[in-house]
């Protein structure tokens, strides 16, 4: 068997260790030669559109596996013969649960604004806001959601929930612009599909109330990105965007400038606990596939 891998953590080497019967090609060797041959590729991690396109060149392929734990970049590249496994348990939810709760803490205590002032070796003391009270509504609770709202609980904020699926204490979609009136934080951690594409419409973002947070640690595509930045240069709203519409996000978009919005480049579930527990976890998988048994995480099965 031929194993299309990333090098990148040691994935390759790791699997090398463990396989040393297969033949592993590396993804980072460019030529991409041999590709005919290749039955199981394993992504590169946060990846751009090439290497999503290369699935094409496949014809023996059988397992595509990626190290994200969203895969709506790769699904509809992906044929029916083939079983698409996704990341998830390689401490993304962990990660970018952790890294959304940085980000609401970051805007209210107005740390950008502080960090600027100490490259000019300035003391600039302001009153800032706090968690304490605040209301947070969750739009999407599986895991992240999930590991949000624990790590938001202990600062003494408050917590609404909403979801495709409704449940005790986790609303409905259609109830989201309603909730959105009651919520000093709305934080998107929902999976982007075809339905929550747009999500967050310029009829939620206006329902929020004024000097609302508005974080997005999903995906740019579920914010409609021209309201979002309508608010944003009003000054009505403020933001805290781990991912955006286009990534990378334009040099020449406002947002860049803005003194209530804070950027972080799409760094949440990219953690070292994620890059320890990332090549044990792709050797699992290609043994699995090597001596036929289930393969875990599968998101898109062969048909």
């Amino acid at each position: 068997m031929t194993f299309l891998l990333p090098s990148a953590d040691g994935v390759a080497d790791e699997v090398a260790k463990r396989l040393p019967q297969v033949t592993i090609l590396r993804y980072e060797d460019g030529d991409h030669t041999g590709l005919g041959d290749v039955d199981f590729y394993c992504l590169p991690y946060m990846g751009d559109g090439a290497s999503v396109g290369l699935i094409a060149r496949m014809p023996r392929l059988r397992v595509v596996q990626s190290l994200s734990s969203g895969v709506d970049n790769v699904l509809d590249f992906v044929p029916d013969p083939v079983t698409l496994c996704n990341g998830s348990g390689l401490h993304h939810e962990e990660g970018t649960a952790e890294l959304a709760v940085a980000l609401i803490l970051a805007s209210l205590r107005q740390i950008p604004a502080f960090a600027l002032h100490q490259s000019r070796r300035s003391w600039h003391h302001v009153r800032t806001d706090t968690l304490e009270d605040k209301t947070a509504l969750l739009v999407g609770y599986g895991g992240i959601g999930e590991g949000i709202e624990r790590r938001l609980r202990p600062f003494g904020a408050q917590v609404l929930r909403v979801s495709r699926t409704a449940r005790d204490g986790v609303a409905p979609l259609s109830e989201l612009t309603r909730l959105a009136a009651h919520a000093d934080i709305l934080v998107v951690c929902i999976a982007l599909a075809p339905e929550t594409h747009g999500l967050i419409s310029g009829e939620v973002l206006a329902a929020l109330p004024s000097g609302a947070l508005v974080v997005n640690v999903g995906r740019g595509a579920l914010v409609d990105a021209a309201a979002l930045t309508s608010q944003l240069v009003e000054g009505r709203l403020r933001a805290a965007l781990d991912v955006t519409d286009v990534e990378p996000l334009p040099a020449d978009r406002p947002e860049w400038a803005l003194p209530n919005v804070l950027i972080t480049p799409h760094i949440g579930g990219d953690t070292f606990a994620f890059a320890q527990r990332a090549p044990g976890f792709v050797a699992d998988q290609a043994e699995r596939h090597l001596t036929g048994r289930p393969l875990a995480n599968i998101v898109k099965p062969a048909r």
